[in-house]
Formats: structure tokens, sequence, C-alpha cells
């Protein structure tokens, strides 16, 4: 509580899908502002527009949430997009911060910058040791230059800057669009509209062999807190659940949990994506006492609920 208190605090992608429940959190905790500004108001790839932020913001801390991201389909027909908007406006975000002398800033990273064939689980000792996945490289090393510059300022200008490695993220106000959402809505949205128009089968990318981690939406945001608070060093820190299973598996999870009783076939023309994903959260654990406290069924079963009971207001 004391951390926070009357402290301005800035949440960059405050309004989307991991900052509102981030905000929610900070809600109550003795800030004196937490301010969440928009595209509409500043347009982060601009340093006029960022440079006016932090004048008018005044914040102690910073969070930077935004990003543009999407599934394997939106990392494919976009790679440029991904690379540019997210390495520009990190290394606004980064750059104003320093010069506005911020006391703490926090830049959320990706799991997708793990090279393509990390040993299981991965460690964050192994974060070079490999070219990321292909088919989310652009953003992967987009997001990984922001580590690169975060150190180099820590060592340069003394700035107080942590990275944290978000697994793939999910529940409730999560993205369900098909062009860009990632897997876990993807499958809900399919398998529920499978259900209700009494389709037979269901079809989806790849082999569905490669496995994937997932941390629900409000155990990142309290990691991202405790983070935040707790967390001193150049080193980037891995957030996940430690739950690995197959897509196979997780589409079996969703299409019995919403009641679709067809097949599923598997377009084998598709691609996995990274052939494995699960960390190890050991230095979450030991640095700021982070253990994810909502398990995939239980978050899925919240995930998909939430979605059915606001399907008609998606696109």
């Amino acid at each position: 509580m004391n951390y926070w208190h009357n402290k301005r605090i800035l949440v960059t992608g405050g309004t989307g899908f991991l900052g509102s429940v981030l905000v929610s959190k900070l809600a109550g905790q003795g800030a004196s502002a937490v301010i969440t500004p928009g595209s509409n108001q500043y347009d982060l790839r601009e340093s006029e527009d960022v440079e006016r932020m932090f004048k008018e913001s005044r914040p102690d801390l910073v969070f930077h949430l935004a990003a543009v991201v999407g599934g394997i389909g939106a990392n494919r027909s976009n790679p440029g997009k991904l690379f540019y908007d997210n390495a520009i406006m990190g290394i606004q975000v980064i750059e104003h911060a320093r010069r506005a002398c911020v006391g703490k800033t926090l830049i959320v990273g990706t799991i997708c910058s793990y090279p393509k064939y990390t040993s299981i689980p991965f460690r964050e000792s192994e974060f070079w040791d490999g070219y990321p996945e292909e088919t989310n490289a652009a953003y992967g090393l987009a997001k990984k230059m922001l580590l690169v510059q975060a150190q180099a300022y820590r060592q340069q200008y003394g700035m107080d800057i942590i990275n944290v490695l978000p697994v793939n993220l999910y529940g409730p106000g999560d993205n369900f669009d098909l062009e860009s959402s990632h897997v876990i809505p993807a499958l809900i949205r399919k398998y529920v509209e499978a259900r209700d128009s009494s389709a037979s089968e269901v079809t989806l990318w790849g082999t569905g062999k490669a496995t994937r981690e997932f941390l629900y939406v409000d155990d990142a945001a309290e990691a991202i807190l405790l983070a935040m608070g707790k967390y001193d060093s150049p080193d980037p820190v891995n957030l996940g659940s430690g739950e690995e299973v197959s897509i196979r598996d997780l589409s079996l999870m969703i299409g019995n949990a919403v009641g679709f009783s067809g097949h599923s076939l598997w377009d084998t023309s598709k691609p996995d994506g990274q052939p494995r994903r699960n960390l190890d959260t050991t230095k979450a654990r030991e640095e700021f006492g982070f253990v994810s406290s909502v398990s995939l069924s239980v978050g899925l079963d919240r995930t998909i609920e939430w979605y059915i009971d606001n399907r008609h207001a998606i696109k």
C-alpha cells in the first residue's frame, strides 16, 4: 500500500485487455492518479506526442503495456507493422521516461522473444541462445530490443527500469476477433459458433501437437504489480503458470466445456508456430513472490462464460 501512496502512475495500453485489469487492481491502492492515455490522445509512434504525454501526466511510475499484437495469422500478414509499431512505441516511451526522470519504469515484453528451440522449461538465462520462431520473429525481436534499450539505459543513465516476460495471456475481455486473436479466444469463438449452428466439424490450424502455457489475465496483472514494487534487476523475468498443454488437448477442453459434439479437423498446411512453450517461473517466485492462482480449467470456464454473455456485442 505504501509503495503506491501519492504516486502518479502512467499506464500505456491502460484501456486494453491486460491494462484494464491492472488499472482496476491499482484502484484503491493510494495513488494520487492513474493515467491511461488513449491512442486518440497520443500516438506513441510520434516523439512529439510521447513528449507531450509525459509533460501532461507527470508520472512517478510508468507501466508500458501498449502493443500491437495478434495470433499466428496476424503475425504472418503484418510482420513489418508489428515490428515497427512495437519497437518505436517502446523506444519512445523509454527515452521520454528517462528525460522526465520517472522514478521507475516497467516494460512488458513477450515470450515470443525466446529462441524457437529453447529447452523446456524456458529459463531467462537462455533468452539469447537463438532466433525466435519465424512466424512471430518480427514481433518478438521488436520487444527484445526494448530489453536491450532498458539495460543500456540502466547502465549509462542509472535508469530504474525492469522487463517482464509474460506467457500467452487469456481471460474475460480478451480479443475474440478471428483475424487477430490468440489461440484461446479463437478456439472459444469457433466452438461456440459451431455448437450454435449445429456444425458437424471445426477446422483448426496446424497439427495440434505444439504446446503452450497460459496465464490468466488477473494473475498477470498481479505479477506486474509485484514486480514494480519489489523487483530491481537488469535481467528479464518470466511470468507464467507452469502449466503446459498441447493445442490438441486445449481444443478438447474448450470443445467439451462449450458443449460442442462434432469433430475437430486439423489443417496441417497451416503452421504450428513455436513447437513448445513452458516457463521456468522460479525467479518470479523468489524475487517478488509471484505464484499463479488460477488454473487453466477454472480460467477457461470464466472466459467462456464471459464470451457467451458478451458475444453479441463483439465483432
